[in-house]
């Protein structure tokens, strides 16, 4: 087997890991087995790939590193973003416009966004719910309508990201397009998952664990299968139509993290499974292909629930509000960790009281308290008149619905005049969790075909999921359900990329 080499995964970035070698397909001696589709991992965005594939006609293996399959999807919420109508929205009595889902999700996936991947994937939004059914998943036509991470009951419909948020709500209608499998609490990856692996199963599908991935095989240009360590031995598997990796991101490879993606490295809570390390993306750029939005990743703190902190203010070591306190926890979490050597506080009065005992869920302590705005402010160290001008000048237009500062949603304008008050400390580093995972992966087509920096394909190589960059690309703008919807939609695309390349090979 060829060793690592000591090469950047881009030229121009320095102190990268050693990247993974390809093995030509002349020093195989013996295939350990055969397939036509070889996916590698069995996530949401394998297994996936693997149902397209196996109903396309094809014979289907799965590689996963794991004891068992699921990845991050099954550990994950398990929310899915869809919209443009569907059943759920629809039995729940909400109107959604294809258009509105794709101005939303345009907007939300950054300055970066792939526009042919929103635009497909909004456009076949209602077709990969319709695909979810038929995997035996149910969506529990219930509206969850309070601010929340997730649905904490069975109810499937929740609005999951900026959708009311200024400057969001500016630009589409917002509609909810979060959607839970039906389970009681809030993990809904495990009823997911555990669907999409018996569909993969019955469908013939063959998912082999402790299987970890090492190198690419390739004959020629072309790829052509995976050298694999399973019970200690390397072994080699054939791909006679193409390799699939879906093996996640690489929040769990420190180094990767520090030399791509050093914002992401501030945050405390590694969002993801010990297989994220970026394993897929190193093997693939081995191959010829090249990794994009490579700095990019989701970051949240979650200071709801409860929904009363969103009625709260959020301010800096100057006293100031500098985001609307409504937004999703990703767009603050993306806000303070662009200045991580900041202070942050979020302020509240006695009507929230009884939420000191049961804190927000980001684990924020009681940085201080007061009988006054300005005693409070003096505990804080802020400087002297600041909060106490920011705290007036909000209540006095919050008193009559508005927000100029910041464009907080009607809804959530409660002037916070009912003393004594206390401060939450959002600092970093003093407890608060930033949370964060990777978005950076593969360059891939819509269709999932992995592609060099000339935008030329890698023969029989394709990607999913978080080992490509996908639909989510903006850390600011993501909504909870758009990597699973990611995963799942963009894994089912390859999969049966895969399956056509090897039918138009015969």
């Amino acid at each position: 087997m060829h060793s690592l080499v000591e090469k950047t995964l881009d030229n121009t970035m320095s102190n990268v890991p050693p990247q993974k070698n390809t093995i030509d397909s002349s020093a195989v001696k013996h295939w350990h087995a055969e397939t036509e589709v070889l996916i590698v991992g069995g996530g949401g965005a394998g297994i996936s790939a693997a149902i397209e594939a196996a109903d396309a006609g094809a014979k289907v293996m799965v590689l996963e590193a794991a004891s068992e399959p699921g990845g991050s999807t099954a550990l994950a919420g398990g929310l899915i973003y869809m919209g443009g109508g569907t059943p759920t929205q629809t039995a729940c009595g909400f109107e959604d416009d294809t258009e509105e889902m794709y101005s939303y999700l345009l907007r939300a996936s950054g300055p970066n966004a792939d526009i042919e991947k929103v635009r497909l994937y909004c456009d076949r939004s209602l077709e990969h719910y319709d695909w979810l059914i038929r995997q035996g998943i149910v969506f529990k036509p219930e509206y969850y309508p309070n601010k929340h991470v997730n649905t904490p009951n069975e109810a499937a419909l929740m609005i999951t990201g900026n959708e009311e948020a200024w400057p969001y709500n500016a630009h589409a209608k917002p509609a909810p397009r979060g959607h839970k499998p039906q389970i009681k609490g809030d993990h809904g990856g495990i009823p997911l998952m555990k669907h999409l692996i018996q569909s993969a199963r019955e469908k013939g599908v063959e998912i082999i664990c402790d299987a970890r991935a090492l190198n690419i095989i390739k004959d020629g240009a072309a790829v052509v299968g995976i050298a694999a360590r399973i019970d200690m031995q390397t072994k080699y598997f054939r791909a006679h139509n193409g390799v699939i990796l879906t093996t996640g991101g690489f929040i769990m490879n420190s180094e990767m993290v520090e030399s791509y993606a050093p914002r992401l490295a501030r945050g405390n809570h590694r969002n993801g499974n010990p297989n994220d390390t970026g394993d897929g993306i190193r093997m693939g750029i081995s191959a010829g292909g090249i990794g994009i939005n490579m700095d990019e990743g989701f970051i949240c703190t979650p200071f709801y629930p409860p929904r009363q902190f969103i009625e709260s203010i959020i301010v800096n070591e100057s006293g100031a509000r500098f985001i609307n306190e409504d937004v999703y926890h990703g767009r603050l979490g993306s806000a303070i960790l662009d200045r991580p050597d900041g202070r942050y506080y979020l302020i509240i009065d006695s009507r929230h009281f009884e939420t000191l005992n049961r804190p927000p869920m980001g684990g924020y302590p009681v940085a201080g308290t007061g009988d006054s705005i300005e005693e409070l402010e003096q505990e804080l160290l802020l400087p002297s008149g600041t909060l106490v001008d920011t705290l007036a000048s909000y209540n006095r237009y919050a008193t009559d619905g508005q927000d100029p500062t910041c464009h907080k949603h009607s809804k959530y304008l409660i002037p916070l005049d009912q003393p004594p008050y206390a401060a939450f400390d959002l600092t970093v580093g003093n407890g608060a969790i930033y949370a964060t995972m990777t978005f950076g992966g593969l360059d891939t087509l819509p269709t999932g075909e992995v592609i060099t920096a000339d935008k030329a394909v890698v023969p029989g190589l394709y990607a999913a999921g978080r080992s490509s960059a996908g639909l989510p690309r903006c850390a600011e703008g993501y909504a909870s359900g758009m990597s699973i919807g990611d995963a799942t939609f963009f894994g089912r695309l390859a999969g049966f990329s895969a399956t056509k390349r090897h039918l138009n090979r015969t």
